[in-house]
């Protein structure tokens, strides 16, 4: 049986304990199960295992500076850390999971661990007392807070104070939990991924009665949602008015109304988001003053209202857009649908762009169907029949991940 670790990428990252012989021993294992390995150490860590030792079964220079000693060479930790499928810290020592935790980049595997987005894996190793001290404990529920999984033996296996808690969980029982984790993952292949998405319309005050809004019921924002969260990501979904409610867990449902809201509601979770869907249909405009109290019609002539534009979400955000991210946009258009879209994407800086037309039978606001066409940065189209919105949303997911 092929194990699920065939293929995957691993960083391993030993530091200064003298349970770093084991790592030899995890090595060996994980490039038998068909992991490629590469060893990032600490320079305490070399004061137990050889670098050398290590490079014999990995076929791979064993890093441990920013620069190579031989030519100068840089070591990437950026690259290393989108290279990585995983990163397993084995053995950590209560220096090296106190580095982490607060963000101290002195040396080369704590810069590679900030850098990643792959899921972490941290196996402490030190004495008990050192294990229970209470700032390792808060240091290692500050790594778990960050979405790490720390591994140590269970409370079961504890059989004295030399094989029990702050030991170094054994390399076998390590492949095991990779292996569980990433057959996981092939079920649910988004699982450490975070996504925003933006769903529904959003309504600009007039007063506290009325408003400028749209007929968006955000039906297709949300199926978007839940089949992200369905394929493991952690969702961040910024509604505009609707009564709809997720229908699968994994979505922070964030309500807002107007644009200027949903626009902070999505800073700071688009910051580490990996996807970004906006499919939320915002108002260009809003009224330039909003009434207090509510508007008595005094007149029977006629009644002038003066607009000021809505923020630009989508390049509010696209201009900040980091490296490896991906944005999704939408456009529902009447009318040189096609043209129109492919201004957005080039303006707004998206990776592809969803286009529905109210033109077509059973697509746009209101119902339960939809028929999209999706175009890439260099204009290529995929066009999809008319199906329901859930059914639309997997077709816009399998299409994102086919971005890379």
């Amino acid at each position: 049986m092929v194990s699920s670790l065939a293929g995957k990428h691993i960083v391993l990252g030993i530091t200064g304990s003298i349970a770093a012989y084991k790592a030899a021993v995890l090595t060996r294992l994980l490039i038998k199960c068909g992991a490629e390995v590469q060893i990032v150490i600490t320079p305490a860590g070399k004061e137990f295992i050889t670098p050398i030792t290590l490079s014999a079964l990995t076929s791979k220079p064993v890093i441990s500076e920013f620069f190579s000693g031989r030519d100068g060479t840089w070591n990437s930790h950026v690259d290393l850390g989108l290279w990585a499928d995983a990163v397993v810290i084995a053995p950590a020592t209560a220096s090296t999971i106190g580095k982490m935790a607060h963000g101290i980049a002195d040396n080369m595997l704590v810069t590679t661990y900030l850098s990643a987005k792959a899921p972490v894996f941290v196996a402490p190793a030190m004495d008990l007392d050192m294990f229970r001290h209470p700032s390792t404990q808060g240091n290692l529920d500050i790594l778990r807070s960050y979405g790490n999984h720390i591994i140590e033996p269970a409370e079961g296996e504890l059989a004295s104070h030399l094989v029990g808690k702050g030991r170094m969980e054994e390399p076998e029982r390590i492949v095991e939990i990779l292996e569980t984790f990433f057959a996981q993952d092939s079920e649910k292949p988004l699982l450490g991924k975070k996504a925003l998405v933006t769903a529904g319309p959003t309504y600009e005050k007039l007063d506290p009665v009325r408003f400028i809004g749209n007929y968006s019921s955000g039906r297709m924002g949300y199926c978007v949602a839940e089949r992200l969260a369905e394929l493991g990501a952690s969702v961040t979904l910024v509604s505009g008015p609707t009564s709809l409610e997720p229908a699968v867990g994994g979505i922070d449902l964030v309500r807002v109304e107007s644009a200027v809201e949903m626009l902070e509601a999505c800073r700071a979770p688009f910051l580490d988001a990996d996807i970004t869907v906006l499919s939320a249909a915002v108002a260009d405009y809003r009224p330039m003053e909003q009434a207090e109290t509510k508007m008595k019609r005094e007149t029977k002539g006629d009644f002038d209202l003066r607009l000021t534009a809505n923020p630009d979400i989508a390049a509010t955000l696209g201009a900040t857009k980091r490296f490896g991210q991906r944005m999704i946009g939408f456009a529902l258009e009447t009318d040189r649908g096609e043209e129109e879209a492919m201004r957005k994407m080039k303006a707004k800086q998206l990776d592809a762009i969803v286009l529905n037309s109210l033109s077509d039978k059973g697509a746009g606001f209101g119902g339960t169907t939809n028929k999209v066409t999706i175009f890439d940065s260099q204009g290529r189209a995929t066009s999809y029949p008319l199906k329901s919105k859930k059914e639309v949303a997997k077709d816009i997911v399998d299409y994102i991940m086919g971005l890379g």
